[in-house]
């Protein structure tokens, strides 16, 4: 798939082509566009924003054949939707003309959607950043480029202006950036090190999560070392660097080779019998635990604009850092 801004600011195009399988053109771009909601899929269909081999498409449930070529045009978000400015604590690593650095706490959703139509990063940024704020890819996720789960804390990067935004899109793009997390984990992976694969996609039997899919889908891949083991081998903190980006990634990739990340509640994260096993101290620091351990804890990259290379580590907030010293005790 090939992502690109349109001539009109805010545009997005997506260009796809689909697999050997003959599917319904909802469901199909559904599997490849799992940020995107199936209603909004829908209503682009129906408006006309799709075309397969170069023919407008208006029918959701039009069957694209094998190797087909699909292009979808995402139109900017209208200007009554825009974040209002609200200014909110920001822990802030880094900032320049042309981009912000900041450690998102552990709640604090990234960008408004539905359920969350304000009090989001987005929202501070609009606030600390005022008008100079990138607007490339839609009015609601002004100068958003990659984002963190709600319940994920860690660094992220936004850009503050279009320019910076552009090139900030290609080195995710092209993978020329560093992403490194920390995972508490059950269990112990083995091998110790390794890297893991499998498309991720909507799964289908339960639309709020992602999975490992068959069919469809886009790849992924996920390298991971383990640190430490903790709570007696219960526990083991375990290292992701990511090569791709998509939504759960890790939690889905570690869930699949049986190792939930600790408090996911999503995933299986909240593991009874395993919990059973916990010594004291461990066991009772996570009674009172409510979200996946995972943290952003690196982030490294060629400024988009000087090429400056730069790079930000950050440790595991207070919460989490207590939870893994009650699974060294």
């Amino acid at each position: 798939m090939v992502k690109s801004a349109m001539p009109n600011v805010g545009e997005t195009l997506y260009r796809l082509r689909a697999g050997d399988e003959r599917a319904r053109l909802d469901k199909f771009l559904a599997a490849e566009l799992p940020d995107i909601s199936r209603t909004r899929l829908k209503g682009l269909i129906e408006s006309g924003q799709v075309r397969v081999g170069g023919e407008t498409i208006t029918e959701p449930a039009y069957r694209v054949k094998p190797e087909e070529e699909i292009e979808l045009t995402v139109p900017e978000a209208s200007d009554e939707l825009a974040p209002e400015p609200q200014a909110m604590a920001l822990n802030i690593r880094y900032e320049d003309d042309d981009l912000i650095v900041v450690d998102k706490p552990a709640g604090l959703v990234v960008h408004p959607a539905a359920g969350n139509p304000d009090r989001t990063l987005v929202n501070a940024l609009v606030a600390h950043c005022g008008a100079s704020l990138s607007g490339i890819g839609g009015v609601r996720r002004p100068g958003i480029v990659h984002r963190l789960d709600k319940d994920t804390s860690g660094l992220l990067v936004a850009a503050k202006n279009d320019a910076a935004h552009a090139g900030l899109s290609k080195l995710f793009a092209a993978h020329d950036l560093e992403r490194a997390y920390l995972a508490l984990v059950w269990g112990s992976p083995a091998p110790a090190a390794g890297t893991i694969d499998g498309n991720i996609g909507r799964s289908p039997k339960n639309r709020k999560k992602m999975a490992i899919v068959t069919r469809g889908g886009r790849a992924a891949r996920t390298h991971y070392k383990v640190r430490e083991h903790l709570a007696n081998s219960c526990w083991s903190l375990v290292e992701c660097r990511l090569e791709t980006g998509r939504t759960h990634q890790i939690r889905v990739h570690l869930t699949a080779r049986g190792h939930a990340v600790v408090g996911d509640p999503l995933y299986g994260g909240r593991r009874r019998g395993s919990a059973n096993a916990l010594p004291p101290k461990a066991a009772t620091a996570l009674e009172g635990w409510q979200r996946q351990a995972l943290h952003a804890y690196r982030l490294a990259f060629k400024h988009p604009l000087s090429s400056e290379y730069m790079e930000f580590t950050s440790a595991p907030p207070t919460d989490m850092q207590a939870l893994l010293a009650a699974g060294r005790d």
